[in-house]
């Protein structure tokens, strides 16, 4: 295997200039993957003012738990979904996500009537195939663990399946499977990106996938432990998927900058990763360039960088390239 990394230098152009060499140089068609995260979510919507700013839409949106109902939004309103997102996300709380007190059922502790609500306020259609840009949320089958690809038919009970985190919110059934959470099986669907036909793929991640992973010897306590290698190994599948897919098509990861990240109940931190994440991205945008199929993400950071991003006060930064 040999690796080649290819850095790039921000230059002195402005965003508009820069579209023509990066995000518009990418082949077609352009899917657009947005991972799971949870609380974590709110990245997106500053990754999607990035984008939104200068002007992208995709061709394809693929999403999996919180990124499937982020990318839905994004799939029914491509040029003007991060407004709308910026709302809900600094004004929701943990209440209205996972409300306590009313048990679902053996199969879940809570109900799925927030996640209703919330998808019921998003004015989106009835039907996945009513969206303005293709969309598939991503599920996982809970009898043989494949992935479910969810690319037509009710478009509520897809993104409920896709966020059905398991224990957590209760299964759901459809067309004779049992479905949950997507972020299971595939945290980063870019292989299904893939495997739909997209020509490059644009990662819209809200964890580990968009930064690199720091040596950090966990403290000799169970919850660390247990934490470290929960990491570790969603760290290996993300990887592993990004390297498959990226070996045939350019595979750009925007990264977010976040480097403290809340609890998975606070949602009290939405604007300051909402705030990061698009100036972070858009400043690794203004220096993406496009050199055929590889995986296109920041180097690790400088000491003098500001997150895991490598998002430091000055007015460069550095885009690798990896191909494989």
């Amino acid at each position: 295997m040999m690796v080649a990394h290819r850095r790039r230098s921000v230059s002195s152009q402005s965003p508009d200039d820069l579209t023509s060499v990066g995000l518009h140089a990418l082949p077609r068609p352009v899917a657009v993957v947005v991972g799971a995260g949870g609380v974590l979510g709110a990245a997106h919507v500053g990754v999607g003012y990035a984008l939104e700013q200068r002007r992208f839409v995709p061709d394809m949106i693929i999403g999996t738990s919180v990124g499937a109902l982020n990318g839905a939004i994004a799939a029914a309103h491509p040029d003007r979904a991060a407004p709308w997102l910026d709302h809900v996300w600094t004004r929701l709380r943990r209440r209205e996500v996972y409300p306590l007190g009313y048990l679902s059922s053996r199969a879940s502790i809570f109900t799925d009537r927030g996640l209703r609500r919330l998808i019921a306020r998003a004015g989106l259609p009835s039907r996945i195939e009513q969206l303005a840009v293709p969309f598939t949320a991503v599920a996982m089958d809970l009898v043989t663990g494949a992935p479910a690809l969810l690319d037509h038919g009710d478009l509520e009970a897809a993104l409920l399946a896709s966020a059905a985190i398991p224990g957590m919110l209760p299964p759901v059934e459809r067309e004779g499977r049992t479905l949950v959470d997507g972020g299971v099986i595939a945290y980063v669907p870019v292989l299904a990106a893939l495997h739909a036909g997209a020509a490059s793929v644009v990662v819209v991640s809200s964890g580990p996938e968009s930064s690199p992973l720091s040596p950090v010897v966990p403290r000799r306590r169970a919850r660390e432990i247990a934490s470290r290698a929960g990491l570790l190994l969603l760290r290996h599948q993300i990887e592993r998927d990004l390297r498959e897919v990226s070996e045939h098509i350019p595979t750009v990861v925007l990264p977010t900058g976040i480097d403290a990240w809340p609890s998975p109940w606070d949602f009290g931190h939405s604007q300051r990763l909402i705030s990061t994440a698009s100036l972070t991205a858009g400043r690794f945008l203004d220096g993406l360039r496009i050199n055929g199929p590889g995986l296109y993400r920041v180097d690790d950071p400088p000491a003098s960088a500001t997150g895991p991003c490598g998002a430091s006060a000055s007015s460069s930064s550095s885009v690798t390239g990896v191909t494989l």
